[in-house]
């Protein structure tokens, strides 16, 4: 685990400047458009040029030395964001500029993630994995709570040039702890029988063609991909929906998104130092009732306290689900072959997230909020008549819809596995 530890402190770093980087960015881009479109189709750009390179990236994983390719990414990603901050400082920088330099950023950062998640069985005793992947899954809760809050500070300040430099730095502390430790390679893959030679489509597709073979496998990826639907259309909607309904108070959302990061944050602590499940589909399925539960929560109630505990809740059951999910993949899928599979898993995940981005806005703003706006309602006893009470009943709906992807599964595993 040592290794492991190394690498995920340099991670880390470099992820709270990167996140600190977005922060800077989404304030540099509201001050010149104020325009929250503008401001999303960063993170459109950022996920698109994945959706063509996830199946190249899983080929490259499984065939180029996994240390090279996350010395590349990490170079790769440091150029493109001090690129942004030179423009920046010389006045040149224009908001095409920051969605060309997404684009290219996601491309590397696909292959960051896909190798780095390839690394875990190959440094980690099978006994962990569940464990590193919890800690894995800390990252990001952690930068979510510190990077607003120093961009926040430093930006007015040192301007977007000065937040890129200190990324630079968390790029140059991941860069070394990466250089300092050793990284086994997998075994070369088998070549294919001589039907199948040849072509790139067969090596690229290899990994949903792994899948497919499996049954399990097959209905372990419907259901995560159902679940992440049905959870990004609430991720995406739960802030606007704050917003609404405090008429924009940004205090109370500031404190409600700091609680989310924290319960990912002591989520990933605790499913770390209890190893999950004995059975990973169990806590796969348990994950998705506590953020269904968590969820319901969120749109009955009608206080900031009430969202706080909803929110933490939603993330603390996050970390269970990803490592319980990883664990699956790595104890199933041999090592030389996982980048292939995981990248065709990752490009299934990203064409739901993005699905689900896009028919957040429609449902709330063109079906949920008119509907809810006639005080006429019935409902309207419960969730009001008011801004955001649309959106409240949208998460309700949703958390109905998780729970009982989780209770028809967890059903289906105990009478298959009594």
């Amino acid at each position: 685990m040592r290794t492991f530890i190394t690498l995920w402190l340099g991670q880390l770093a470099s992820s709270i400047g990167s996140a600190m980087t977005y922060f800077a960015l989404t304030l540099w881009v509201w001050e010149r458009t104020q325009s929250a479109t503008a401001i999303a189709l960063i993170l459109v750009f950022y996920q698109l040029p994945q959706l063509a390179i996830a199946l190249v990236s899983g080929l490259l994983v499984d065939r180029v030395s996994r240390k090279r390719l996350l010395i590349f990414s990490d170079i790769g990603s440091a150029v493109c964001t001090i690129s942004v901050g030179i423009l920046a400082a010389l006045h040149l920088l224009q908001v095409w500029h920051i969605y060309a330099i997404a684009a290219i950023i996601g491309c590397f950062g696909n292959v960051q993630s896909l190798t780095y998640a390839t690394l875990i069985p190959l440094i980690v005793p099978p006994a962990h994995h569940s464990r590193a992947s919890s800690l894995a899954a800390m990252i990001d809760f952690g930068a979510a709570i510190l990077a607003p809050a120093l961009a926040g500070l430093l930006y007015p300040t040192v301007g977007l040039l000065g937040i890129t430099a200190v990324d630079m730095t968390s790029f140059a502390i991941a860069l070394v702890t990466l250089l300092l430790v050793p990284i086994p390679a997998a075994q070369n893959p088998e070549e294919p029988p001589p039907t199948e030679k040849a072509t790139l489509w067969h090596r690229v597709t290899f990994g949903f063609r792994y899948i497919a073979a499996q049954p399990s496998l097959v209905a372990m990826v419907v259901a995560l991909s159902a679940f992440t639907f049905l959870h990004q259309i609430g991720e995406a909607l739960y802030q606007p929906m704050i917003l609404a309904r405090t008429g924009g108070d940004a205090q109370v959302l500031g404190l409600v998104v700091a609680t989310s990061g924290l319960g990912g944050v002591v989520g990933a602590i605790a499913f770390s130092l209890w190893n999950g499940f004995q059975r990973r589909e169990v806590g796969i399925l348990v994950g998705f009732m506590g953020t269904g539960l968590s969820k319901l929560l969120l749109g009955l109630g009608s206080f900031p306290s009430l969202w706080a505990v909803a929110r933490f809740g939603s993330s603390f059951h996050n970390p269970l689900i990803l490592s319980s999910y990883m664990a699956v993949w790595y104890a199933r899928v041999p090592p030389e072959r996982q980048g292939r599979v995981l990248a065709a898993d990752y490009l299934i995940g990203t064409v739901a997230m993005l699905l689900a981005n896009l028919a957040a806005g429609p449902l709330a703003d063109g079906v949920f909020e008119p509907w809810m706006l006639g005080s006429s309602n019935r409902l309207s006893v419960i969730f009001g008549a008011g801004p955001g009470s649309g959106m409240a009943l949208l998460q309700v709906v949703l958390a109905l819809g998780i729970l009982t992807l989780g209770l028809g599964r967890l059903g289906w595993e105990r009478i298959k596995n009594p």
